[in-house]
């Protein structure tokens, strides 16, 4: 099927939502146990103690260890905000921010970073000038540090609906940024894999909203989740690359199968490169990431390193993609923002 289709679901007795494009699975979100912080939850939280020689310090959560860094002037005892910015590793503290962030669907709320922002996708020059007449007047009275983004579904959304979205993402900014005082608790929960769904897949609008009963099952989705819990991802032409997680990295091996020709290692190269930022989302791996690609003439590395770089150009996780090591091997570094799939699943 042409076009973009949401469908929401369930596994194991959580939310579930996958991202169709033009019948291919493009993203997934499956909520995570109670038991483990998400990102963009906000807590208040307790300075702990400092960590010498990493610029930050650790934070009481009302359950676990938090770790805050560029930490600088915090005293042990003092009550901070804090917002969840990825996944920790078990057995380790959950990264904090003390940045926080107040998404919505048309817009976000940026306290600490005051100004008005619109989306660089709305180039209407008209409309541009509407939405920040909507935006100024929606703001008015509001904490000079306190800033506003209006993002890219503005564009097609009436001014009524967001003003009343600017309005009510600031109220609650507002409220969350005069609770400090306290223990440590959670002042604002982690958005559900059906709200995200809403709120980050509505732009452009999808074709269809598949929302009944066994959503995954009638678009491929539950089969496409079992083929993700195997290492192994066919490149065509008889090509594979394996993506397999260990506790320090993720380890990916490109394979050209039977034919071992300096063609078909680039083409099987540059077909695991535009590959591998998907199936590292879909799976939910993040981290030290580091590529064996099948041999090939150094000549072609520059080549295949721009085919890098566009395939993981918009994504919605920090990548920093550090290049290539002594021994031959490509290493790159992306941000931990969901649990690994295979947590999720089995």
């Amino acid at each position: 099927m042409k076009g973009r289709v949401i469908c929401l679901d369930s596994r194991g007795g959580r939310e579930a939502a996958a991202l169709i494009v033009d019948g291919r699975l493009e993203d997934l979100l499956i909520d995570p146990p109670e038991d483990r912080p998400a990102p963009e939850a906000i807590f208040r939280a307790i300075v702990d103690r400092a960590v010498k020689g990493q610029g930050g310090v650790f934070v009481r959560l009302p359950e676990g260890t938090g770790f805050l860094r560029q930490a600088s002037g915090l005293a042990p005892g003092q009550r901070v905000l804090v917002q969840v910015s990825g996944v920790a590793e078990p057995g380790k503290a959950v990264p904090v921010t003390a940045r926080l962030l107040f998404k919505n669907r048309l817009c976000i709320l940026t306290p600490g970073a005051p100004g008005l922002n619109i989306s660089r996708r709305i180039r209407d020059e008209a409309l541009r000038e509407e939405l920040s007449e909507i935006a100024s007047e929606a703001m008015a009275g509001a904490a000079e540090d306190l800033g506003l983004i209006l993002r890219s579904a503005c564009e097609a959304a009436p001014e009524a609906e967001i003003a009343a979205e600017i309005a009510e993402t600031r109220a609650l900014a507002e409220a969350v940024l005069a609770d400090v005082a306290g223990e440590a608790e959670l002042l604002v929960d982690a958005p559900g894999a059906h709200q995200l769904a809403w709120r980050d897949w509505s732009d452009p609008s999808p074709e269809e909203i598949d929302e009944a009963e066994g959503a995954f099952e009638r678009h491929g989705v539950a089969e496409i989740c079992e083929a993700l819990l195997s290492a192994q991802v066919p490149l065509g032409g008889g090509a594979h690359m394996a993506v397999e997680p260990t506790r320090a990295l993720v380890a990916v091996d490109v394979n050209t199968g039977s034919d071992t020709s300096p063609a078909a290692a680039l083409k099987a190269n540059v077909a695991a490169a535009r590959e591998l930022p998907r199936q590292l989302r879909l799976r939910g791996l993040g981290g030290q990431v580091v590529i064996d690609f099948a041999p090939m003439p150094k000549r072609d590395r520059v080549a295949l390193e721009q085919v890098l770089r566009a395939a993981f150009r918009g994504e919605s996780a920090e990548t920093s993609l550090a290049g290539w090591t002594p021994l031959g091997l490509y290493e790159l570094v992306r941000k931990r923002d969901r649990i690994p799939l295979t947590e999720l699943l089995t």
